[in-house]
């Protein structure tokens, strides 16, 4: 029922006519025009949803983008080592491929102190310290540049012996002090191995000691102070048989390589580095494939059957149908929001463009057709993209990854850029004009087409259903009219009758 209807009204009780139906049935014929405004609001709701849901795929798809402009999804190492117990290693985009022999020879250690004797079985580490214990200790250490760092910390009221071990340990001073319960006693040791304070080899002057304790009540109770210091050494490795290195820890990078030593050998482990073909082969095809999926929506938006015998559905319409019918209903109903749209069509077709521009890599490849990718001769897989000859784009990222890299995620000024960024402006393009059309879950009405259109629809059907309560007054008003002038035509029958019954 329309609202605004007058209360004043007279069903069919003189005239015999079912005066609600009748007026129904006429109503039905008014509200004409405004099932269709409302069919047009749902319609375009739904067209509006179906454009966000494409910017989403186009969203999600422009995020895959920033992994195709890295060097490393084309340019990635693989290693091998003949002792990968005792050396193993790793590599950049800017190590260089070959063979190489590490023999290791010492491992680097770190420095470490050990107290000289237990604390006794019965010792209590979390225990408060006794108070003549409490007050400052510093201890000092060597940092890369071979100069003395002296550190400090407070034993306080309450404090216990892992409190102060903490306390060490989180000073900066790049040690690891803790009380080790099944010897009773308390270690320090540096956390870099390494040796930090070497013997002068002129002058044999410095006892290469490390860790530096000073004169404290605290390390005689816990029984360092007379602790022999076991220094720290240095790593000795040959590098190809003919560089001896002495790094300070037990890793040693050079030339883009990254080699970590385990343990010590007994004749030179043998290295292999090369392009990792398989791991950029596939870092590839994945990225395709997520085009591709891209590419089948886009489609399948433009060539979705629209079923324009199905209309969307009225609250009015709903009620006399079952669940089920109104969701078959509206799944035709919603069939075809997109089928040929301008919009999705001409971004569909720049984005496929760009695959085939030119890119000028200064190698050997500059086209996607050079590494064997071409689009699907398929009609219905418009834009598909396969890789139609698998070796030669393996051989072109064995032979010349640097080239595949540029032709993919150069980003030079101007048509050098690389395909990925031609592509993410393409993208990036049509995503702002369905934005500008149908805006985002953000977006007020008024600031997109498509927003501005349902506010002028809602306008045009609240003034439409105010001249329906109009029109449907208007009606009950003739009929209550002739209601009345039925009754006291009856009235005046009946009075007729009875006086010239009397005769």
């Amino acid at each position: 029922m329309v609202s605004g209807i007058s209360s004043t009204r007279l069903s069919g009780l003189a005239s015999g006519m079912d005066t609600e139906a009748l007026v129904a049935k006429l109503m039905d014929v008014e509200k004409m025009p405004l099932t269709k405004m409302q069919q047009d609001k749902s319609w375009m709701t739904w067209q509006r949803d179906a454009y966000r849901d494409t910017n989403k795929a186009l969203y999600d798809f422009n995020l895959k983008l920033s992994d195709m402009k890295y060097t490393k999804s084309y340019m990635s190492k693989t290693t091998t080592s003949s002792q990968p117990n005792a050396v193993t290693v790793t590599g950049n985009t800017a190590s260089s491929n070959g063979s190489y022999s590490i023999q290791v020879n010492e491992l680097a250690t770190a420095a470490i102190k050990v107290g000289t004797q237990s604390l006794g079985s019965s010792f209590d580490p979390d225990a408060a310290l006794s108070s003549d214990l409490h007050g400052d200790i510093t201890f000092s250490t060597y940092n890369e540049s071979g100069e003395m760092v002296t550190k400090s910390v407070t034993i306080a009221a309450g404090d216990t012996l892992n409190g102060v071990l903490k306390k060490i340990s989180d000073s900066d001073a790049g040690l690891r002090a803790f009380y080790d319960k099944s010897s009773g006693k308390v270690v320090m040791e540096r956390t870099a191995t390494g040796d930090f304070n070497p013997v002068d080899p002129t002058t044999g002057d410095n006892d290469g000691e490390e860790i530096i304790l000073g004169a404290s009540s605290f390390f005689d109770f816990v029984n360092l102070s007379g602790s022999v210091e076991q220094n720290g050494t240095n790593a000795e490795i040959v590098y190809n048989g003919g560089l001896t290195l002495t790094p300070k820890s037990n890793s040693y990078t050079m030339n883009g390589l990254t080699f970590n030593f385990n343990t010590t050998t007994t004749s030179p482990a043998q290295i292999t580095v090369d392009n990792n073909v398989d791991e950029a082969f596939n870092k590839i095809k994945e990225f395709i494939d997520e085009y591709n999926k891209l590419v089948e929506k886009l489609n399948g938006s433009l060539t979705e059957t629209r079923y324009r015998d199905y209309k969307p559905l009225t609250d009015e319409q709903k009620e006399g149908m079952s669940e089920d019918q109104v969701k078959l209903w509206e799944e035709r109903a919603k069939s075809g929001l997109l089928k040929g749209d301008s919009l999705v069509t001409d971004g569909l077709f720049d984005i496929r463009e760009k695959w085939y521009t030119e890119v000028n890599t200064g190698g050997a490849y500059d086209l996607i057709t050079d590494l064997g990718i071409g689009t699907s001769k398929e009609f219905l897989e418009s834009g598909i993209l396969t890789i139609k000859d698998e070796q030669k784009l393996k051989d072109a990222l064995r032979n010349d990854p640097e080239s595949v890299y540029k032709l993919f995620a150069n980003n030079e000024a101007g048509s050098d850029k690389g395909l990925v960024y031609k592509l993410e402006a393409s993208i990036k393009k049509t995503m702002t004009s369905i934005e500008e059309r149908a805006g985002k879950s953000t977006s007020t009405n008024q600031q997109y087409t498509l927003g501005k259109r349902l506010d002028d629809l809602d306008d045009r059907i609240d003034d439409f259903q105010q001249r329906l309560a109009t029109i449907e007054n208007r009606y009950w008003s003739q009929f209550t009219a002739m209601e009345k002038a039925m009754t006291r035509f009856n009235s005046q029958s009946m009075y007729l009758s009875n006086q010239f019954g009397g005769f």
